[in-house]
């Protein structure tokens, strides 16, 4: 993983500030049940658009590690799943937080909140199952494996059955999309610098936390 440059914080600080202050001034539209809480579109959507980014790498990773075998892969795997976990920890709170001021209550039997909470669980579980090795090899191929089952289950339960059965999310169980009804022009204006601004923030610090290990690493072998 190539070092994260002085012109991507400085680009990635820009967009997350830009993104925090425009979202909270900006004028948005005046929906019944949602009203002001649309602005919460700007840190929850985009905090999962951060993490199911963040597993995509780590998913290609494991692939990676299962045909080459080289520790780096397994590495940069491991530590993607890490990072795009406390994004997902985001979506989820702030998930709660919009569903208490729209539907009452800060969870509901919503296919698509289960979902997002059982996806959660099973990558819990990869860092759990990881802990469970200490012969580095093993665990390598083992968490792979694991974690490419982990991000299919992901698939399944965020975006395939939410859409086939009735469900409160926009854009599933017969729902329109926000961007079929309410995301106009100024709030595009800060929605789409949001996506990348959280996914660049999830890469540098996953890059952070590589250049850590590689610390420890030289530290151990020269002691």
């Amino acid at each position: 993983m190539q070092r994260f440059g002085i012109g991507l914080q400085v680009l990635t600080i820009i967009l997350v500030m830009y993104t925090l202050v425009g979202g909270l001034l900006i004028s948005v539209p005046a929906l019944d049940i949602l009203n002001e809480t649309i602005r919460n579109l700007f840190y929850h959507v985009t905090s999962w658009f951060a993490m199911i980014f963040l597993f995509i790498l780590s998913f290609s990773y494991s692939i990676a590690y299962l045909r080459s075998g080289k520790s780096s892969h397994d590495l940069l795997a491991r530590i993607f799943v890490e990072v795009g976990i406390i994004f997902g920890i985001a979506g989820l709170t702030t998930g709660m937080l919009w569903a208490k001021y729209t539907w009452g209550a800060y969870w509901v039997p919503d296919p698509k909140l289960n979902g997002a909470a059982i996806s959660m669980l099973a990558y819990f579980a990869y860092i759990v199952l990881r802990n469970s090795f200490s012969d580095q090899i093993q665990r390598g191929k083992v968490s792979a494996v694991y974690n490419i089952f982990a991000f299919v289950m992901m698939i399944l339960f965020i975006f395939i059955l939410p859409r086939m059965t009735d469900s409160l999310h926009p854009g599933n169980g017969g729902n329109p999309a926000f961007s079929g009804y309410d995301l106009d022009n100024s709030m595009r204006m800060i929605f789409y610098p949001a996506i990348i601004g959280w996914i660049m923030l999830g890469l540098w610090i996953s890059n952070i936390k590589v250049r850590l290990e590689y610390v420890k690493t030289k530290l151990n072998q020269e002691k």
